[in-house]
């Protein structure tokens, strides 16, 4: 049975909602994934070891659904290990098949660990993978599903030949160790990742839905602020290639259809700072762009717009998912109603300090109302 496009769109903002949940200063990569896979494009992930990379990925696949592959590349990592063996039964008939059942040309969604540390015949490999989606290797020809690849790696390369490499993977997220003021809420969720709670699964009949509705988008609206957009970043020193100057387009469609907006506009401009190489100047594409950003928001993608822009509407967004998710947690255990009653308040200082209040976000007007109703109500509890 076929699906709706909206149905489709709040299937997986769901999932990606679930994905997210513990996942503490990794909800953009999460976010960013989703968006690359109905982009079409790949992501590149650079940061230290042990800041949860990989889960945030395997949880992602996990809520889009899929064949998932993931690996640790090395050195001496053979080929075979990333694409499967050769069939011998088939090279004793003189033809070199490869058997690449449960590897990486049958996956939808893909992870590989330190990716520039292929070897020359991996990446070569890689190459007509990632760009085509087809897999070549002896006498094997095949299609492959791939939705999108995650490569991570501890830095970017400086090497030309791996730079040429790198390029294929379109958006960019740099990520560092949680920062001191969150390592409760890191504890926190990582140890609720170890529950099995069941998390919401989108189709992947919902992710190609949505992903149709971005390929069919009329650009034409948004085209010249996003060339107004590159000739700001040009004149900041900032290039993009003409490739990836092109290929943005994608991700702003992209951003746009999982917001559920089948026309691009100002507001899906964002996905264009993950396209920028390199940390340093993302930073200052964010400042080069503020004007242009800040009408950035998009429902499905909070965090991911709002660490591209730090604009209001997607500041406000992300507050109120945060303020609505924990409405919605209200503790019964005793000793837990005081922890939770803290970050409420929390909530309400953050939509104080941010925001006057004639200047509250529509987002933001019914829970300020709501948030305020329960710590009265926790007050007069606490009272009697």
């Amino acid at each position: 049975m076929s699906v709706s496009f909206e149905v489709a769109a709040a299937e997986v903002r769901d999932a990606l909602t679930d994905a997210s949940r513990g996942l503490v200063e990794r909800e953009a990569m999460v976010e960013l994934v989703a968006l690359s896979a109905v982009a079409g494009e790949h992501l590149l992930v650079v940061g230290p070891p042990g800041t949860a990379k990989s889960e945030a990925v395997r949880r992602t696949a996990r809520g889009l659904g899929g064949a998932y592959f993931e690996y640790l590349l090395g050195r001496f990592t053979e080929p075979s290990e990333i694409f499967g063996p050769v069939d011998l039964r088939k090279l004793r008939e003189g033809l070199v098949e490869t058997e690449t059942a449960g590897m990486l040309p049958e996956a939808e969604v893909a992870f590989l660990d330190e990716v520039f540390l292929g070897s020359t015949a991996i990446l070569n490999t890689l190459l007509g993978l990632l760009n085509e989606r087809t897999f070549r290797r002896g006498h094997t020809r095949m299609q492959c599903p791939l939705r999108v690849c995650v490569g991570a790696s501890n830095a970017l390369p400086e090497d030309d030949a791996l730079a040429a490499f790198a390029d294929r993977f379109l958006a960019r997220i740099f990520v560092e160790p949680v920062p001191d003021p969150r390592l409760e809420e890191l504890l926190e969720g990582g140890a609720s990742l170890w529950a099995d709670a069941a998390p919401r699964v989108a189709s992947l009949a919902s992710l190609d839905v949505v992903a149709q509705a971005a390929r069919r988008a009329d650009l034409g609206p948004v085209r010249p602020h996003l060339a107004q957009a590159l000739r700001t970043l040009r004149a900041a020193g900032i290039a993009l290639s003409d490739r990836r100057a092109v290929k943005v387009q994608r991700l702003v469609a992209a951003a746009a259809a999982l917001a559920g907006r089948t026309t691009p506009g100002v507001a899906d401009l964002w996905p264009l700072v993950y396209a920028v190489p390199t940390k340093e100047a993302q930073a200052l594409a964010r400042d080069v762009l503020r004007d242009v950003l800040s009408a950035s928001e998009n429902l499905a993608l909070p965090a991911a717009a709002l660490e591209a822009s730090a604009g209001p509407l997607a500041r406000a967004q992300r507050i109120a998912q945060a303020g609505h998710v924990l409405l919605e947690s209200r503790p019964v255990d005793v000793d837990a109603v005081a922890a939770w009653r803290l970050k409420l308040e929390g909530v309400a200082r953050e939509m104080d300090a941010g925001f006057a209040p004639e200047a509250l976000p529509e987002t933001l007007r019914a829970l300020r109302g709501a948030v305020a109703a329960v710590l009265a109500e926790e007050a007069s509890t606490r009272a009697a």
